[in-house]
């Protein structure tokens, strides 16, 4: 019969060495570059309020050879100045200065170099003691290649495909990306009208105010103005009556 371990010794044994099974896994995607997982046309639409002299930068991954875009329009602006441009700085992943515009609204769109995060810096220096409210959209976009790698793996796929799928197939396949690529210039643009319509918005609300309180400020002037005039001119037509002619005089 064989010699039974104590079973202190048993549990003692296990919290030293372990469970068997293996750890965590750090790597979720062996078989793919970390570039790869970043690859694909996107676009994102926020807004975001500056402080007096405030700065905020954001990043974005694009690959060489991808089209990077950036849209910005200022909708408000508060404080002493009032001074509507907005200074804009795009950076490449080298650090490298590729863009820069001073503005209430512009476009940035160049064709990238270098694969990485590019940064983008927004800065209200224009204003030290008021703020702003401004509306971004960017992105990338690409003419459907992978890279690298996955560029070759991709167009044997395709060839592949193409040898079992039949030219009506193809032809729907191609018309469909074309459609698609179309549709995402659109909404890009129809984003940018609709940051400009925005911006109108506001600036029609202030002057609706601004007319407003100017209105009712002349009308209250003008009131308090013919009630003085009135009450000066009563003042000169005062009647008193001499008793020994029974006149009338002012």
């Amino acid at each position: 019969m064989a010699p039974q371990l104590p079973s202190g010794l048993l549990v003692l044994v296990l919290v030293l060495v372990g469970p068997a099974s293996p750890g965590p896994s750090k790597d979720l995607n062996p078989g793919m570059a970390d570039q790869d997982l970043f690859w694909g046309q996107d676009q994102y639409d926020f807004s975001l309020v500056l402080h007096g002299s405030g700065q905020d930068c954001f990043w974005h991954f694009a690959h060489q050879g991808e089209t990077f875009y950036l849209s910005f329009q200022v909708l408000w602006v508060t404080g002493v100045g009032h001074d509507s441009h907005l200074s804009v700085t795009v950076n490449s992943p080298s650090s490298l200065l590729v863009s820069t515009v001073d503005d209430a609204s512009g476009q940035v769109d160049f064709r990238t170099e270098e694969t990485g995060f590019y940064q983008m810096c927004f800065n209200n220096f224009h204003n030290s003691f008021g703020s702003m409210q401004i509306s971004l959209s960017f992105g990338v976009s690409y003419d459907g290649e992978a890279p690298g790698g996955a560029k070759e793996e991709q167009k044997k796929e395709e060839e592949e495909a193409r040898q079992k799928l039949n030219s009506t197939l193809a032809v729907i396949e191609a018309t469909s990306y074309r459609v698609e690529k179309h549709v995402f210039q659109m909404f890009r643009f129809y984003n940018l009208g609709r940051m400009r319509r925005s911006a109108d918005s506001f600036l029609l609300q202030a002057a609706g105010r601004y007319v407003t309180g100017w209105s009712a400020a002349q009308s209250v002037l003008i009131l308090g103005a013919g009630y003085l005039q009135l009450f000066f001119l009563k003042r000169l037509f005062i009647s008193k009556t001499d008793c020994n002619l029974e006149k009338t005089r002012c």
